[in-house]
């Protein structure tokens, strides 16, 4: 007799559970030829969403679509607790700081966080229904994920294909770590193009436009675009960088746009991308302003102990008083 009330949670459960006893999902009741999907594992970084749902829910159709025509669907399932996004989350939740702690008492408390997040994750997936086979469930962070990277590694090692060298790289002052591209966002802030003086070698002005004069004191060439004939005369001389008066050579090159600003650039350690293919091109001097903790080091003379923005208005303030600042229109 059908109940009056369907309860649904009821036989959802009984469902999920007769799916795991009798490993319905898994090859071996199955058999036909290899379907493989390999899926992103979904990062350990806080609650779930819509977004998930959707991507996997879409996924999911495929394997039973593979299954109905005879295929041997081999769907593991794992969870990316190893990298970056999870650690915020530990250390947003903790309340902590990585480099605060020991990497061997770090990388536990991710461990420990990260599998109560990963069953939270997994029951949903289960009550979705999601038709992968448990058993193959894995995560980035287990020992033998680890321990496959690291073989990995030294492989390409002993190949010759792995080196060690200074280079430029993205790097958050927050969670001190370097971090890549993809994991960062783009947000317009409004912006003001500074036009600034250094001096030639007569003492003559050169006039300078940027956004970034917390950067001065990391100023190392300034360039010309080799078609501007304004500046040839200038090629291989030498200018004075304003309030800290270091030298730097004045050289040419094809990036610099001679319609931007007065068409004669200052080039930092790093104010952007071109200034490190600048850097490597042209084999200039490193000089580090900004400190691992976004706070400027001795090298920034006056600044030191500032961070970028309190830096920004101390060498404006201090060009204003030496009439060094001409003229600030907005970007934005």
């Amino acid at each position: 007799m059908m109940e009056k009330k369907y309860d649904f949670q009821k036989y959802e459960l009984a469902a999920q559970e007769q799916w795991e006893r009798e490993k319905t999902y898994s090859m071996v009741h199955n058999p036909g030829p290899l379907y493989s999907i390999d899926t992103p594992p979904p990062t350990i970084s806080g609650k779930l969403h819509i977004g998930h749902i959707f991507s996997y829910a879409q996924t999911d159709i495929i394997a039973r679509y593979k299954r109905m025509n005879g295929f041997s669907v081999f769907y593991p399932f794992g969870f990316d607790d190893n990298g970056l996004p999870t650690e915020r989350y530990v250390e947003k939740k903790k309340k902590v700081r990585a480099y605060q702690m020991s990497r061997s008492a770090f990388i536990q408390l991710c461990i420990d966080e990260s599998k109560q997040a990963a069953q939270q994750f997994k029951d949903l997936w289960q009550r979705l229904g999601l038709s992968v086979d448990w058993d193959y469930l894995y995560s980035t962070i287990a020992d033998s994920t680890r321990k496959l990277s690291q073989e990995s590694f030294i492989e390409l090692y002993k190949k010759g294909y792995i080196y060690r060298r200074n280079e430029p790289a993205l790097y958050c002052t927050t969670c001190r770590t370097s971090v890549s591209q993809a994991e960062l966002d783009d947000k317009e802030l409004p912006s003001l193009f500074n036009t600034i003086i250094f001096k030639d070698e007569k003492g003559n002005d050169l006039v300078i436009g940027t956004t970034r004069p917390e950067l001065l004191p990391s100023c190392v060439a300034l360039l010309f675009n080799p078609d501007d004939e304004r500046y040839q005369h200038l090629l291989g001389t030498k200018a004075t960088v304003p309030l800290f008066n270091a030298e730097v050579l004045i050289m040419q090159d094809e990036l610099v746009d001679s319609e931007k600003g007065s068409g004669l650039v200052m080039v930092c350690t790093f104010g952007d991308k071109t200034d490190i293919t600048w850097y490597k091109k042209f084999d200039l001097p490193y000089k580090q302003s900004i400190g691992l903790d976004g706070k400027f080091t001795k090298q920034g003379d006056f600044l030191a102990g500032l961070n970028v923005f309190d830096a920004r208005k101390a060498v404006l303030e201090k060009l204003r008083d030496h009439d060094l600042l001409i003229t600030q229109p907005s970007l934005i």
